[in-house]
């Protein structure tokens, strides 16, 4: 379910944030960790660990979309967008987890 909420939720707004963060050094691997790591009464990192997943899926997806579309010559247009757009998004997300905020990245569905 697709939902661009964003709501509050008490847990460790630093791990919460780094959730979202190493998702730019290490995609989807990042977020993993956290997601594992945390406590399981921690909604605030679980969550946010999941939606940074649920997001970095959506941009190794259309990484790959974009690759292919090189034949194209779209795709050498959109893959510097991909970036901009994941670096964009995931340098919110990480601020509004800092602030103890739930944040579900747009027109990303649910897959974990």
């Amino acid at each position: 379910m697709m939902s661009n909420m964003n709501s509050r939720a008490d847990g460790d707004t630093t791990l919460a944030a780094l959730a979202h963060a190493s998702a730019l050094i290490a995609s989807f691997f990042g977020p993993i960790l956290f997601l594992i790591l945390c406590d399981d009464d921690d909604e605030l990192v679980r969550e946010n660990a999941k939606n940074a997943i649920n997001f970095q899926i959506m941009i190794v997806v259309l990484t790959l979309v974009a690759a292919v579309l090189i034949l194209l010559i779209i795709g050498l247009f959109l893959l510097p967008l991909i970036g901009v757009l994941d670096l964009i998004f995931v340098l919110i997300a990480t601020v509004k987890a800092n602030n103890n905020e739930i944040y579900s990245y747009p027109l990303t569905p649910d897959i974990v």
